[in-house]
């Protein structure tokens, strides 16, 4: 098989993990279960609450959610106006991650010149190295957060585990952050080969 060939697959393969990953970091921001905890006070009834970054909600037994936005924003602890702008950005660098990706992939002819699709080939790498950190970082403050707490002796306040939300974020953060090593590395090599 010729180098263009694997480094062609290798392209394809990037762009559909850091696409993947992107999705994930994406489902996570509707997502109701960024934290959660069950409470058993009988036999019959139990509650279960969980919350995200936009809201606060209570489910008893039969499955009724009642959900209480956050009033206001200044009220906010620091760390979700954190999260909340860290995962946004890590959403948009994501998407301008995969145009670029597009754009500059050996099997799309949009780009130009060689050297030039490779530069965008590379742009494209390190947006989304920078959007699986951005996504990585948030997710872990969050986590972070959640589990000092529960396993703060002193904490007496409502404790609360890590909810899917994370793992899936943990995750997509991962695939985007593997995928965009792996596009600059091949990018990088590729122009440091072109050059000489």
């Amino acid at each position: 098989m010729h180098y263009r060939t694997v480094l062609m697959y290798t392209e394809i393969g990037c762009f559909v993990a850091c696409v993947c990953g992107w999705i994930l970091v994406c489902s996570t921001m509707p997502t109701e279960y960024w934290t959660y905890s069950e409470v058993d006070s009988l036999v019959l009834t139990s509650s279960h609450y969980f919350s995200n970054l936009w809201k606060d909600c209570l489910s008893d037994s039969t499955g009724v959610s009642d959900c209480k936005e956050f009033p206001t924003l200044l009220a906010l602890q620091t760390y979700i106006h954190l999260c909340r702008s860290l995962v946004i950005t890590s959403i948009l660098l994501g998407f301008v991650g995969s145009v670029l990706a597009l754009v500059g992939m050996k099997c799309t002819k949009l780009g130009g010149s060689e050297i030039v699709n490779t530069r965008i080939t590379f742009a494209a790498g390190i947006t989304y190295v920078l959007s699986g950190f951005c996504g990585m970082f948030a997710y872990s403050w969050y986590g972070h957060k959640v589990i000092s707490e529960f396993m703060d002796p002193n904490y007496k306040a409502k404790k609360f585990e890590p909810g899917v939300a994370l793992f899936v974020g943990w995750g997509g953060s991962a695939l985007l952050l593997v995928g965009g090593l792996v596009y600059s590395i091949t990018a990088g090599n590729q122009a440091c080969k072109s050059r000489y």
